[in-house]
């Protein structure tokens, strides 16, 4: 089979896409920033506090870890829902969003770090 350009056809022209607007994706990346900030800070506070703690302490095998996940998850879903409803149809630059998603991942990691977390340890 001969290709367009070897049998001397035109090429098509080049297709058109609508301009859609980057807020929803902006919102997604933006909330899984959130979600591991939140993390961090559970894990953070639930060393501070005892109390928190065992109010994190959803399921005895897990420990407090099941709670720091279930609410490092609703903190995710939450901020995702509002984001998207705020930036729904506008035009948000998404490096901007990428840029401090990046930075509230690495906020969100460093309070997971027993070496960081532990510092805030009840005594």
């Amino acid at each position: 089979m001969a290709s367009n350009l070897e049998t001397g056809a035109s090429v098509s022209p080049e297709l058109e896409y609508a301009e859609k607007p980057e807020g929803p994706v902006s919102a997604a990346i933006l909330a899984a920033g959130v979600g591991a900030f939140a993390l961090g800070v559970l894990t953070t506070l639930a060393e501070a506090s005892e109390g928190l703690k065992q109010l994190l302490n959803l399921y005895d095998p897990v420990g407090p870890l099941s709670g720091k996940t279930v609410g490092a998850v609703i903190v995710w879903l939450v901020a995702w829902a509002v984001l998207h409803v705020m930036y729904r149809g506008k035009a948000i630059e998404t490096r901007k969003a990428l840029t401090a998603s990046l930075i509230l991942i690495g906020l969100g990691v460093l309070g997971t770090f027993p070496i960081f977390f532990q510092a805030f340890a009840a005594e």
